[in-house]
């Protein structure tokens, strides 16, 4: 389901708190993945639904409200909720745990608001290093993808997106590296949204054709080469999709994949650590063991796949 912010909701969101565009986007994975999770406003054809700012830093109850269209859902505006009023905001509340709904909900929200915070955080660590010091790298990441894109993306393969890849690609749509390589560790690429759809496409054709073979085989011995809740995010290079890693939105770990079809390997790390080791290795490279990042020029290069060509070239970056 696509969500639409109009610009004057996504200023007014800037204006009442640093924690707002936040918790906007927490309430729109939310009406993503139940729309119908609003209450009649009293407008026409418009519902509300309520955000508990204490789940967020610098950031007021709110009540947001949209129109839900077949295709669609528009959010019409955007306002605090004054905490002299008890009125809606706690009336819902009752009347939610009167039908034993709320339990839950303010559990969901608090989770999905650290997530987001989560992910944006560790990307921005990335993003600044980047701009301060490896300028070519930084000018490779693409621009966030729209909500419309991510949501026919979702279409296309038939899995829903987790929360945190929907922030991730909407802080940037993938690398179309520098030099040849990407600027995550082993110089991987983030993958942009066709070369993930491409990627999936054939491990799908490449599961199926697995099914085949597994069909006369003993349980025991029958080979997964993918699963559809496996969503490739991560490839060996921006132009090399030959291996990288996955996403399983059915647990949240990253796997590691490969065209060749061996078995999956497991790489324990959730989204988040993932992304918050690389910038620990950006911020502290000193202190980095998985990897040692590194520059040429205005590029960044991890030393565990530099072309032996280029070594000589390579400075080890600094904190």
């Amino acid at each position: 389901m696509h969500i639409e912010v109009p610009p004057d909701v996504r200023a007014t969101a800037v204006q009442l708190g640093a924690g707002v565009p936040y918790a906007l986007k927490v309430l729109a994975g939310r009406l993503a993945d139940d729309p119908d999770m609003g209450r009649p406003s009293g407008l026409h054809g418009v519902l509300t639904v309520m955000a508990d700012g204490d789940l967020f830093e610098d950031c007021p109850d709110l009540s947001v409200g949209y129109v839900r269209e077949p295709d669609r859902i528009r959010i019409r505006f955007l306002r605090p909720v004054d905490s002299t009023e008890p009125s809606a905001a706690a009336h819902d509340q009752n009347q939610d745990r009167e039908q034993g709904r709320d339990q839950d909900q303010p559990v969901d929200t608090a989770a999905a608001a650290v997530t987001v915070r989560e992910i944006a955080d560790a990307w921005h660590r990335i993003a600044r290093r980047l701009q301060s010091n490896a300028p070519d790298s930084c000018a490779a990441l693409r621009a966030g993808a729209s909500s419309a894109a991510i949501a026919a993306l979702e279409e296309d393969l038939g899995v829903r997106i987790p929360l945190g890849l929907r922030v991730l690609w909407l802080l940037t749509a993938g690398d179309d590296g520098a030099d040849g390589g990407g600027c995550l560790p082993g110089n991987r690429a983030l993958m942009t949204l066709d070369a993930v759809a491409a990627a999936y496409r054939l491990k799908m054709d490449s599961r199926a054709n697995q099914d085949t073979l597994n069909a006369n085989r003993p349980e025991d011995e029958r080979i997964t080469v993918w699963k559809p809740t496996w969503i490739p995010v991560v490839a060996l290079g921006p132009a090399d999709s030959t291996s990288g890693l996955y996403l399983d939105a059915a647990t949240g770990y990253l796997g590691s994949w490969s065209r060749y079809d061996e078995a999956p390997g497991d790489e324990l790390d959730t989204q988040v650590t993932y992304l918050e080791e690389a910038a620990d290795m950006l911020e502290a490279p000193d202190l980095a063991t998985r990897d040692k990042p590194g520059l040429i020029g205005g590029t960044l290069v991890w030393l565990s796949r530099i072309d032996p060509v280029r070594e000589e070239r390579w400075r080890p970056l600094t904190g």
